[in-house]
């Protein structure tokens, strides 16, 4: 098993920033990708940004593109999103996952394993 563990939550402003982080142990040899999603009140869980920790390219969903970053560090087995420019539509729950399989990382079914989640609001 693979544990998730997230953190970096708040309460932002809209036009400022967040960084979040999330830190896998347990069975990580296993993991081959790590992503972020999010799930805002009445909406279904959308995909936020893939890492392959094979150095292919990074995935962003269209919301997201050149505002937030994916990175992170695999001997840690850490990945990091930093969220710049926030709107009050970015309020969401924002979940860590992450993949033994390295195709479709956009789709939330690729991912086995899944943080619990933190609150990220954005207010006008």
């Amino acid at each position: 098993q693979v544990q998730l563990d997230e953190s970096g939550g708040g309460l932002v402003q809209a036009g400022g920033s967040l960084r979040l982080s999330c830190a896998a142990s347990g069975r990580t040899f296993s993991i081959v990708a790590m992503g972020w999603f999010r799930q805002a009140p009445g909406q279904d869980r959308e995909f936020v940004a893939a890492l392959p920790w094979s150095g292919a390219a990074l995935s962003y969903g269209d919301s997201v593109k050149g505002r937030f970053t994916i990175s992170g560090d695999n001997a840690k087995n850490t990945v990091y999103l930093q969220m710049n420019t926030l709107k009050p539509e970015d309020t969401a729950v924002y979940y860590c996952a992450a993949s033994r399989n390295p195709v479709g990382l956009t789709s939330r079914v690729t991912f086995a394993y899944w943080g619990q989640g933190t609150q990220v609001t954005v207010s006008s």
